[in-house]
């Protein structure tokens, strides 16, 4: 039964590495979301989308794969509305049609590839509805959220002052300079780190045209990259989600962290406990993002947050 004043809605995010789906009850109201389930599929459909522009047959199924399963709990909840957003890999792909069909027959609905402005929007939302009235968090805040094809980049107060978003993300530049002949660097040279570390400057100059990154107080990342670097600063014996968020992480841990990956094998990542395996191949060049990001702006510390663009998905359908 869905408490009164509160809508059930069923928020799905189907971004470059992975698919992630939010069914919750929302009280725009009062400000509200109850969480019913919650729960991400690395499906890795950007898969060779920056090299081809096309969205590979493999990929395609996984992600089908994985919506068929979404559709089933959806369906065994009772959401009320659904909406399904899709962004920066299937943006990019020139068979993005072949992706809209297949996701309408399972699931109904129509996926909407949205701008990187809409992304910003949507993540900036999820991220801070939360935060609002800590004294211990200054504003503006500077959200990031790091994702497999692009990262947005969002300031602002109670509401987005600027947005931009930067086709950089940990799929991205892992496919685009990590590897060579079909496999990453195990680990990458210091040639490939250098060459990765430049297109991610280039990048944070093209963000910086839009967005005031040094007028931002608060940090606060989003995504698989950042919330696995936070498990990893803590040493948890698994992915912990309630101790991840709003955990906080200091720029020097995040530069130990990130040198510490660049310096490892596949093996040797798979080995940290905390690693989903989806994100061993990919987690350096995250890592390496954020890292940039914080020189770049200065920031102290990044509070890490789990609520990003899906809990900003399922405001919107409230």
């Amino acid at each position: 039964m869905t408490p009164r004043g509160f809508t059930r809605v069923a928020a799905v995010d189907c971004g470059t590495n992975s698919i992630r789906l939010l069914v919750a009850d929302v009280n725009p109201g009062t400000g509200e979301l109850l969480e019913l389930d919650r729960r991400m599929t690395i499906v890795r459909l950007g898969q060779d989308v920056d090299r081809t522009g096309r969205l590979a047959p493999e990929a395609l199924e996984r992600t089908f794969a994985a919506c068929r399963e979404y559709a089933e709990v959806i369906r065994d909840l009772g959401a009320e509305k659904v909406r399904f957003v899709a962004t920066s890999a299937s943006r990019d792909a020139s068979n993005r049609d072949d992706f809209v069909r297949g996701v309408v027959d399972i699931l109904g609905v129509e996926p909407e590839v949205i701008s990187g402005e809409q992304e910003a929007e949507f993540s900036f939302t999820g991220a801070t509805n939360e935060l609002k009235g800590r004294d211990d968090l200054a504003r503006p805040y500077l959200v990031v959220d790091i994702g497999g094809g692009s990262t947005e980049f969002v300031v602002g107060d109670d509401h987005v002052r600027a947005a931009r978003s930067v086709d950089v993300g940990c799929v991205r530049m892992t496919e685009r300079h990590l590897v060579v002949d079909g496999a990453a660097g195990d680990p990458p040279s210091e040639e490939q780190i250098a060459a990765m570390r430049a297109d991610i400057e280039r990048a944070l100059d093209l963000a910086e045209e839009t967005v005031p990154l040094g007028e931002a107080r608060t940090l606060v990342g989003l995504a698989g990259s950042v919330t696995t670097v936070s498990a990893i600063a803590q040493d948890l014996p698994a992915y912990d989600s309630a101790r991840i968020h709003h955990s906080r992480v200091s720029r020097e841990r995040v530069r130990e962290i990130t040198e510490r990956l660049l310096r490892s094998t596949h093996a040797e990542r798979a080995a940290v406990p905390s690693m989903h395996p989806g994100r061993v191949d990919v987690i350096a060049a995250g890592a390496l993002v954020l890292l940039s990001i914080m020189e770049r702006t200065g920031a102290e510390e990044v509070v890490v947050s789990e609520h990003d663009i899906l809990d900003g998905i399922a405001w919107s359908v409230a």
